[in-house]
């Protein structure tokens, strides 16, 4: 039972960083925080992230690319430009290595109001930290499985990231249903996204790139909007005009 609950704990927290601190946050500036809680949100990913960890910085700038050249060939996740899942997952891992060791030259247009934190990031992205968390997550699994196929899951655990990435870049232009036609492959890839917190509503985010709520109909809940919802009014951030004035329009 101890795997399967850290299991779970794992899928959601590490989505939860991805999606909020990563995504909506650094890639789409949804929402401000100050540099105490954009930093507190550094540590949190990096601890819910672990082996798969990816900087914030490094992740806004591909995901930008992602959104201006979506389905071309510079677009650096696309299953147009790929064969099969793998591939394209190979090829996510190459253009966001060339982004984070700044081995790629990108247009500034994609790169201003980032978060960055180099040394956390470094030490996060570094061999060392990975094969630390790796070693932490057998351990884990070694003392609390109580049979050999629990075992099959920590693949997905050492891969949570790439894991998450697969199943809304790769399926989330494939298959599902769309609210607004676009340009683009990006759909809804489930009616109601317990699973993805949002992020497989491809079709409308693709729609409202900016917006904090990813649903756009009755039955399409986004889990993590309620949340920045909290932290707004908690005070933790504080939501961009632009997305204030579509809120009030909805």
């Amino acid at each position: 039972m101890a795997i399967y609950i850290f299991f779970a704990a794992l899928w959601y927290l590490s989505l939860f960083s991805q999606t909020f601190f990563q995504h909506r946050y650094a890639a789409h500036g949804a929402f401000t925080m100050s540099k105490g809680w954009e930093r507190f949100f550094f540590i949190f990913t990096y601890i819910t992230q672990g082996s798969s960890y990816m900087s914030p910085r490094a992740y806004g700038i591909m995901h930008r690319l992602h959104h201006a050249h979506t389905d071309t060939e510079l677009d650096p996740h696309s299953p147009a430009n790929s064969s099969n899942i793998f591939s394209m997952m190979w090829g996510t891992r190459a253009a966001y290595q060339e982004i984070l060791h700044d081995e790629k030259v990108v247009e500034p247009r994609y790169t201003k109001n980032l978060p960055e934190w180099a040394s956390l990031d470094r030490f996060a992205s570094s061999t060392f930290s990975r094969l630390l968390w790796v070693a932490g997550y057998i351990v884990f699994f070694v003392y609390f499985a109580t049979n050999p196929y629990q075992y099959l899951l920590l693949p997905i655990v050492v891969s949570m990231g790439a894991f998450h990435g697969a199943i809304v870049n790769w399926f989330a232009h494939k298959y599902g249903y769309i609210n607004f036609r676009l340009r683009n492959t990006a759909m809804n890839l489930l009616f109601v996204d317990v699973l993805m917190l949002g992020e497989s509503y491809h079709n409308n985010h693709h729609k409202h790139p900016s917006s904090v709520n990813f649903g756009r109909r009755w039955f399409e809940i986004d889990p993590v909007y309620y949340v920045i919802r909290l932290f707004e009014w908690l005070r933790v951030i504080k939501l961009a005009p632009t997305v204030k004035k579509q809120l009030a329009v909805a």
